[in-house]
């Protein structure tokens, strides 16, 4: 079940990402597919990828306080 790289480009990528990542010739073009398949994948909109976690978000009460500087600068302990 094995196929032949025939270009010199894809063949020289292949044996870099191989030797950065410290792993064989067959992992890193498995690596590389699995990556590439995964982005297409997610390749949604950032808005719409975040959209349930903005409805969480949402759906906690207001506190009624002010996030101002001076509520920054109490959490970072520049008062």
């Amino acid at each position: 079940m094995a196929f032949h790289i025939r270009d010199p480009e894809a063949d020289r990528a292949v044996r870099e990402l191989a030797a950065r990542k410290g792993v064989s010739l067959t992992d890193a073009v498995k690596q590389a597919v699995q990556n590439e398949l995964l982005q297409m994948n997610q390749n949604v909109p950032f808005l719409e990828r975040i959209r349930d976690l903005q409805l969480r978000v949402a759906a906690y009460p207001k506190t009624g306080l002010k996030a101002d500087k001076a509520f920054y600068d109490e959490l970072s302990g520049d008062i």
